[in-house]
């Protein structure tokens, strides 16, 4: 019992001695978090305002709320007469022991994290392609960059790997060129399979008029020609579903107009030389 009331009558006296302190600590906390609100909120206008883009606004809100908490505790240290002489001491070995066996990779994604937010290669919000793989960006952090998946999965890769992968940055709403390839029989008429396939980009919901779409002769096979539809869009955050409906209007115009066609997988870049000496053999041979 005498050592319960010793602990009791030792709180009272530690609160009795600080309790000015302790008065201030809470004042200062008060002020503190009314700035950092108020801080977030000026970020967030000029976000609004389109003033500061998206990354800087993230950037921006994690030094204000480390800055916030640091000077709770340098309040909180001063007004309590804290020693933090030995503690520091004891941080600092721990901190040198831990950054001595994970600096390699640890200070390699943060060095890679300042690289990326400070050279930005992409903006939150962007539609990348990593790997054949659709993503959004989430989020830039320090050590890691956070993507979500067209399978809303959210996908977390480390700064450092990320700098040595091949990404394409699709924008959010930049004009990017998609494509339809189809092989038809040399019995069709060229100019047929080039109307139908234009009739078709007009009826695809979210292509541009200008650029305008057009079609080349991109290859000759053993057994057909190869057309290659191009159009442009803005619909970058849906470019899947985009993909499907391009690829089912033609194939359902193809189906009216009763012509032969097979779709191919085949990938190859062509050029505008490429395209014109292919159309030019195919007509020479028709008019044969």
């Amino acid at each position: 019992m005498n050592t319960t009331d010793s602990i009791i009558s030792s709180i009272v006296d530690w609160f009795y001695q600080n309790w000015l302190s302790l008065v201030l600590i809470i004042i200062s906390a008060a002020i503190i978090y009314v700035l950092y609100k108020i801080l977030i909120r000026y970020i967030d206008s000029l976000r609004e305002k389109e003033k500061i883009g998206q990354n800087a606004n993230f950037i921006w809100k994690r030094i204000i709320k480390w800055l916030s908490i640091f000077a709770i505790i340098g309040t909180l240290v001063s007004q309590l007469n804290i020693d933090l002489t030995y503690t520091i001491a004891i941080l600092a070995a721990a901190a040198g022991t831990i950054i001595g066996f994970a600096s390699i990779n640890t200070i390699g994604n943060a060095i890679a994290g300042i690289i990326i937010m400070t050279s930005r290669p992409f903006k939150i919000g962007d539609r990348l392609l990593i790997q054949n793989e659709f993503v959004d960006v989430v989020s830039v952090e320090l050590i890691y960059t956070r993507f979500k998946t067209l399978d809303n999965v959210l996908l977390s890769i480390p700064n450092q790997e990320l700098l040595k992968t091949g990404i394409l940055d699709y924008g959010k709403r930049n004009a990017v060129r998609r494509h339809c390839r189809i092989t038809v029989g040399y019995q069709e008429a060229r100019e047929d399979v080039e109307r139908i396939l234009l009739d078709a980009s007009v009826k695809i919901k979210g292509v541009l008029e200008n650029p305008k779409p057009y079609v080349w002769l991109t290859k000759l096979s053993d057994f057909g020609a190869e057309y290659t539809l191009y159009v442009f869009t803005n619909q970058v955050r849906s470019i899947d579903r985009f993909d499907a409906d391009l690829y089912l209007t033609v194939f359902d115009d193809f189906g009216a107009e009763y012509i032969l066609y097979v779709f191919t997988n085949q990938v190859r870049s062509i050029d505008r030389f490429d395209a014109d000496l292919y159309r030019t053999v195919f007509d020479a041979c028709k008019k044969n």
